[in-house]
């Protein structure tokens, strides 16, 4: 029964990964990440699809070893939570103190990916480090 949850929200997850790679807003690679998690308990023939994945495999593998992001990942994903931001402010009209809980908790999740290391070469790639 629960093998068949995981295999059920990994599809989901892939599904809206699939959506965000076609809307700007929208992330993709951290819906993959988490249906390479849901995979994983429930089918490694589907694990092995995503990670195997010539456009998107080298990232999860990265941040699955060594929770690495790379450069040119960070960047689009700080802007496209600056944009998500902007479109918010602009639709949205929020009160000052949503707009600021809403600015916090982006910049507070932009420096989480900001933080996070460059991936290294397969052959030097070890365990993270602390």
């Amino acid at each position: 029964m629960m093998r068949a949850f995981w295999l059920v929200l990994g599809c989901v997850m892939v599904a809206l990964g699939v959506i965000g790679a076609f809307l700007p807003v929208m992330p993709t690679t951290i819906f993959l990440i988490l249906a390479v998690a849901c995979f994983s308990r429930s089918s490694p023939r589907l694990e092995r699809w995503l990670l195997e994945s010539p456009t998107y495999g080298p990232a999860l593998r990265a941040w699955r070893e060594q929770g690495a992001i790379s450069r040119k990942g960070k960047c689009f994903a700080c802007l496209g939570m600056a944009l998500g931001y902007a479109v918010f402010w602009w639709g949205a009209h929020p009160s000052r103190w949503l707009a600021a809980g809403v600015g916090v908790f982006l910049a507070a999740s932009a420096a989480y990916v900001v933080t996070r290391p460059d991936p290294r070469p397969l052959e030097e790639a070890g365990p993270p480090a602390p």
